[in-house]
């Protein structure tokens, strides 16, 4: 295949990653992984056509720019200080226990220290596209599970950057440790200041007048050349590209183009992160499993259980539901795309033999964790039945019923996000009575205040529906995105009162079929509602009436429910 030249050899990239992904997708996988069977496939350590892999990891090098500088330009430090409690424990705590954690296990794996810190490294970070991927699919990204994660992700991408730095030090030489670091430390403190103070005078005007010329590929060709211009500035400084295009991605999240410039980088940061992850395929061997079990699976070992274990002891600590402690924990609970960044910013201190082996261990664990998220609603149940997580869960429950109130003909509203706030403001406008339930008491703040009842815990839970008073009352809205969650009490409702009317979320169809059977009375999917709203607004500007709109929607509806 090498015949064909770079054009020939991205056609046949493209081509495995596109069959790899679809496979991927078809399997409930994350597509990554799709995308690096992709590259064991036409790798040369498998049989059958084999692509060169240096003239791919050179254009796949444009993928690890391009990814840092997404990421740099979607940091959020007030996301970050908003969730500080579980971003430092879970976070920045947990991510260097298991840096600890796995530098102590590759010493006892026989690895050199260098060797240890680098396995150590890349175990400790997680992959925030599988993680946020999985929570976003089961309607848990916007819950106490996706703060959970996304905090803990933030945390470790800044990390990322640090590691990055330190990689050519941990390959110094041991007397010279303290000097190189002070140096390292020294030359990104002056580049990070000379390009943010040049940076955050000329980016904003150069972007101003780049987009009133209203043309995107020069827009498109301005955020690019920034890009991997300061990532080469950065490179001649003796430090890493990777650095050097996340910190252009943050000079660029400080201007008002930030947005659009995630809209017209993405694509093509896409593509080449596509290919990125199909070369990192083509350097991993198959035989490795067999030939270095030891490091591979004890390197994918600690860091799945080693994210199990910090993740859930952090959030427990902090107090987060412990529902949405297994779903966070588990979802974080694999290596991820920054992690194969490292292995190969570390291929000259790690040599390729170690690197091939780490780079199996990410791929094992990015292939395990969706298999042990698809089941946490069942790991949840059989915590649950445990006599002291399950005493935990009850004891977790806390009760304002002011004195006054005596429930009944209420509505009972699970969950107060955007959609539980609504439905109360509604109801407290009309004098209805009602009250709220959620497992995260920082929701519940504000209802403290205005003396509304509300109840701390899981609503699932037997006992805490009936401190709602569900026998006495009208109607059950559950407006969490989580199926498990929903169905579970559904099923617990039922029980406590056969008549009661459930409005609930349906967030993925084949749950929707499922509550059906339990008895929901009514199934609001958001997305088929965003629909029927805009649907309602077109055919209002074509003229059509008001009776005829109510119609239409009346058996669009009656077709998607049934």
């Amino acid at each position: 295949m090498e015949e064909l030249g770079l054009v020939g050899i991205l056609a046949a990239v493209a081509g495995a990653a596109l069959v790899g992904g679809g496979i991927a997708r078809l399997m409930r996988l994350p597509t990554v992984l799709g995308y690096l069977a992709a590259g064991v496939a036409i790798g040369p350590h498998t049989p059958g056509p084999s692509a060169d892999g240096d003239e791919v990891k050179t254009v796949a090098d444009l993928g690890v720019a391009l990814l840092m500088f997404t990421l740099g330009v979607r940091f959020s430090l007030r996301r970050l200080v908003d969730a500080r409690g579980i971003a430092f424990t879970g976070g920045a705590l947990g991510t260097l226990v298991l840096l600890g954690v796995g530098t102590l296990a590759g010493l006892a794996l026989g690895l050199s220290t260098s060797e240890a810190i680098i396995a150590g490294m890349i175990a400790s970070i997680s992959s925030t596209m599988v993680a946020l991927k999985l929570l976003e699919d089961r309607g848990l990204i916007t819950g106490p599970a996706g703060g959970i994660a996304i905090a803990i992700a933030l945390v470790q991408d800044l990390i990322v950057v640090v590691y990055i730095i330190g990689v050519p030090i941990v390959g110094g030489e041991g007397e010279n440790l303290g000097e190189e670091l002070a140096i390292a430390a020294l030359t990104a403190i002056a580049v990070l200041a000379g390009v943010w103070i040049i940076g955050s005078f000329a980016v904003p005007r150069v972007l101003t007048r780049v987009a009133r010329s209203n043309s995107r590929e020069l827009f498109l060709l301005t955020v690019v050349a920034l890009a991997l211009g300061t990532a080469s500035l950065s490179f001649e400084a003796g430090l890493s590209v990777a650095f050097g295009a996340f910190l252009a991605g943050l000079i660029v999240s400080e201007s008002d183009y930030a947005q659009r410039t995630i809209a017209e980088v993405f694509p093509l940061r896409e593509v080449f992160a596509v290919v990125f992850f199909v070369a990192i395929g083509m350097l991993v061997d198959p035989g490795v499993l067999v030939d270095d079990p030891e490091i591979v699976l004890g390197v994918a070992a600690v860091a799945v259980l080693g994210k199990i274990v910090t993740v859930s002891v952090a959030s427990a600590f902090l107090g987060f539901p412990p529902r949405a402690i297994v779903a966070a924990a588990l979802a974080l609970a694999n290596m991820g795309e920054f992690s194969f960044v490292l292995a190969t910013e570390a291929e000259d201190v790690i040599g390729p033999d170690l690197d091939e082996a780490l780079l199996t261990s990410v791929l094992i664990s990015i292939a395990v964790s969706p298999l042990l998220f698809a089941a946490h609603e069942h790991i949840f149940s059989v915590i649950q039945r445990t006599p002291v997580l399950g005493r935990m869960a009850t004891a977790q429950m806390e009760v304002h019923l002011p004195e006054d109130v005596r429930l009944a003909n209420h509505a009972v509203i699970v969950g107060y996000r955007e959609a539980g706030q609504e439905v109360a403001r509604v109801l407290r406008a009309r004098d209805f009575r009602y009250i709220v339930i959620d497992e995260d008491p920082g929701a519940l703040r504000a209802l403290a205040a205005a003396d509304v009842p509300y109840i701390v815990g899981n609503a699932a839970l037997p006992q805490v529906l009936e401190q709602a008073a569900l026998d006495r009352a009208r109607v059950l809205v559950v407006t969490t995105g989580d199926p498990g969650m929903v169905e579970g009490i559904a099923v617990t409702s039922r029980d406590l009162n056969p008549r009661i009317d459930i409005v609930a979320h349906g967030a993925v169809e084949e749950g929707r079929h499922r509550l059906r059977d339990l008895g929901v009375s009514q199934i609001v999917h958001a997305e088929f509602e965003l629909g029927m709203q805009i649907v309602r607004h077109t055919l209002h500007r074509f003229g059509v009436s008001n009776a005829e709109i109510e119609a239409i929607v009346g058996r669009r509806r009656r077709d998607h429910l049934h």
